[in-house]
């Protein structure tokens, strides 16, 4: 069973056109198999680039920061596995540093008023059973670092709304180092915010993909609610008009 996949997209329909003839051009690759994977650099467009870059700079700004990592909307799982390398990079024997993501793998499960008019329930999702397919991307990922034998990752299904407090409670030696929002919606991102509170420390950074996003205002409104907008400095990726993050300062 295929489901109906709805993004919102800002692109044109030549850009459009441009990424699909591109996309069919990697599918086709004559690249070998055996060199495939070492020159992937050949198809990363600018802006897939820039995310490479700014997870990079997160990453960097927690290395001193005992905790986790927690990314909270995963969808296809590109950043779990972007942070599953660099840790392989920078501590390949931090086995405590675990990386948890949280999804439905099944879209958005509800919209609030104060998200505007633009989303609906659904969107956001993934084919059927990715996340089964993503368990075992992340770990190959696992078995390229050291220590592979034991597990450094977890997926949770289901809404984070629930499945969050849940964990915690389940987990209460739990420090999260570094959470990445990407609900893009209110109730998950306030929600999910006020259940971390207690589990952050000096130096914890907070990221969020759609703040200051017209297209997605709850995330905005969830993190003014929390957080109150006055008491942190919200720092933005220069080659990004979107992403941005704040440490944690208590």
């Amino acid at each position: 069973m295929t489901r109906d996949i709805r993004v919102l997209g800002g692109s044109t329909d030549s850009e459009v056109k441009r990424k699909h003839a591109f996309v069919t051009r990697a599918r086709a690759s004559r690249i070998p198999d055996g060199e495939y994977l070492d020159n992937l650099g050949v198809y990363l467009t600018r802006q897939t680039l820039s995310r490479i870059n700014f997870m990079q700079q997160l990453y960097s700004q927690i290395l001193h920061v005992h905790g986790v990592i927690m990314e909270f909307g995963v969808r296809w799982g590109q950043n779990l596995a972007l942070f599953s390398n660099l840790r392989g990079i920078h501590e390949p024997y931090n086995y405590n540093r675990m990386i948890v993501g949280f999804d439905t793998f099944a879209g958005f499960p509800s919209v609030s008023p104060q998200d505007g008019s633009g989303v609906s329930a659904g969107d956001y999702g993934v084919v059927e059973n990715w996340e089964m397919e993503l368990e075992d991307i992340l770990d190959f990922h696992c078995h390229n670092s050291p220590i592979p034998h034991k597990r450094k990752h977890q997926l949770v299904k289901g809404d984070a709304t629930v499945a969050l407090p849940n964990y915690l409670c389940d987990n209460p030696a739990t420090i999260v180092a570094l959470a990445y929002f990407d609900f893009d919606l209110y109730k998950p991102t306030k929600e999910c915010l006020e259940a971390l509170l207690p589990h952050l420390t000096q130096g914890s950074v907070l990221a969020f993909d759609e703040l200051n996003a017209p297209d997605f205002p709850g995330e905005t409104i969830a993190v003014r609610e929390v957080l109150g907008l006055s008491r942190f400095a919200i720092r933005r990726d220069p080659n990004s008009p979107l992403t941005s993050y704040m440490v944690f300062k208590g």
